[in-house]
C-alpha cells in the first residue's frame, strides 16, 4: 500500500507539472522528484531583481553568477508540495564572499528562505522566525564554507518542525508550531514560493530534489 501511494503520487506530480523527473527508489520508500534537469531552465525562470548577475546552465549546473546585489530563479510550478517533504540540493561557492544559497520554500501556506553562508559568508539560518533574520534567531549557526567545495543541503518541512543537514549533519532543528513564518521582505520575496538565489556572489547548483515525507508526530 505504502509502495502504491508513493507511485500515485509520482504519476500526479508528472503530469501536473510537465517537466519533472522522477522515480521510485523501492518499495515503501518516498518517490525523489528531479526538479532541475540539468540541460536547461526548463521549470525555472531567472528573477529580474535589478543588477542580478547572468544566469546559465553549463556541465550539468545551474549558474548563478555574481550581481550587484541578488541573482536567482525561481520554480515556474506549484510546488509538488507544501508540507511533509523534503527538498535538497548540492550547492557550490564559486566565488564570492556572501551566501551562495538562498533556498525559498514553503511551509504549509508560509514561506521562508534558507541563507546558507551570509552575513560575511558564515552565517547559516532560516530567515524569518517572529520577524527575526537568519542572524538573530534560534536556527542562527556560524559555519565555514571553502570555495569551490560542493555542499549536500537537505530540508525537511513537517508539522511543528523544519530541520536542516548540511552533509548529512544536522545543523537546524526548528519548532515551528506557533512561530511567525516568513521570507525577508524586500527582493528576495520574488523568489517565492520555491526559488534559489545569492548575495554578490557566484554559485552552481545542482541535484535538486523533493519527496514526500510522514508526518512525524
Amino acid at each position: 500500500m505504502k509502495y502504491l501511494f508513493c507511485t500515485i503520487w509520482l504519476a500526479t506530480s508528472l503530469f501536473t507539472t510537465g517537466c519533472l523527473t522522477g522515480t521510485v527508489a523501492g518499495p515503501g520508500d518516498p518517490a525523489p522528484v528531479s526538479l532541475f534537469n540539468g540541460k536547461d531552465l526548463t521549470g525555472w525562470k531567472a528573477i529580474d531583481f535589478g543588477g542580478q548577475g547572468e544566469v546559465s546552465v553549463k556541465d550539468g549546473n545551474l549558474i548563478l553568477g555574481a550581481g550587484e546585489l541578488m541573482t536567482g530563479v525561481v520554480f515556474t510550478e506549484e510546488p509538488p508540495a507544501r508540507m511533509n517533504y523534503e527538498i535538497s540540493l548540492e550547492a557550490q561557492r564559486v566565488e564570492g564572499d556572501d551566501f551562495f544559497c538562498g533556498l525559498t520554500f514553503p511551509v504549509g501556506t508560509n514561506c521562508v528562505s534558507l541563507i546558507v553562508g551570509g552575513w560575511g559568508g558564515v552565517v547559516t539560518g532560516i530567515s524569518s522566525v517572529n520577524y527575526l533574520d537568519a542572524s538573530e534567531n534560534e536556527s542562527t549557526a556560524i559555519l565555514k564554507f571553502d570555495k569551490q567545495r560542493w555542499y549536500a543541503i537537505r530540508v525537511q518541512v513537517v508539522p511543528g518542525r523544519l530541520k536542516v543537514w548540511l552533509d548529512n549533519e544536522e545543523i537546524i532543528d526548528l519548532e515551528t508550531t506557533d512561530k511567525q513564518l516568513a521570507v525577508r521582505p524586500g527582493d528576495i520575496e520574488l523568489c517565492q514560493p520555491l526559488g534559489i538565489c545569492n548575495w554578490q556572489t557566484e554559485s552552481a547548483i545542482r541535484k535538486v530534489r523533493m519527496n514526500k515525507v510522514k508526518s512525524i508526530e
